[in-house]
């Protein structure tokens, strides 16, 4: 199986409204999330790729355009968890590119949440 990766960039705000008070994350706070979408094939194209990664651009334009410097809570319909992000840009990248296998999200350094169906 090849696997390729690509990695994106964007800063937001969010807000875990549901969980304590006391709870660090139910304060308004920000983070600068990496995002990795994963795709995998067994065979490659003509053109000897998994997938041409400049056919990624798409994703770098609806994170850019619609996460970058916003506030997750006005644009997700679920808690804006890396783990439900990790899902919602698996999705959108699935739609997209049948050889998505993966995505993860990070909000720091030391955190990542993976969606892999």
């Amino acid at each position: 199986m090849f696997r390729i990766t690509k990695e994106f960039h964007f800063s937001a705000s969010h807000q875990l409204d549901h969980l304590p008070a006391c709870h660090q994350c139910a304060r308004l706070h920000g983070h600068n999330y990496i995002v990795v979408v994963e795709l995998a094939a067994a065979d490659l194209n003509a053109d000897g790729f998994v997938r041409d990664y400049h056919e990624l651009a798409a994703l770098k334009d609806y994170i850019d355009g619609t996460f970058d410097h916003r506030h997750l809570n006005d644009v997700l319909d679920c808690p804006s968890t890396a783990e439900h992000m990790a899902r919602h840009f698996y999705l959108w990248c699935k739609a997209r590119w049948p050889e998505v296998a993966a995505v993860k999200v990070s909000e720091t350094p030391k955190t990542w949440a993976e969606y892999r169906p």
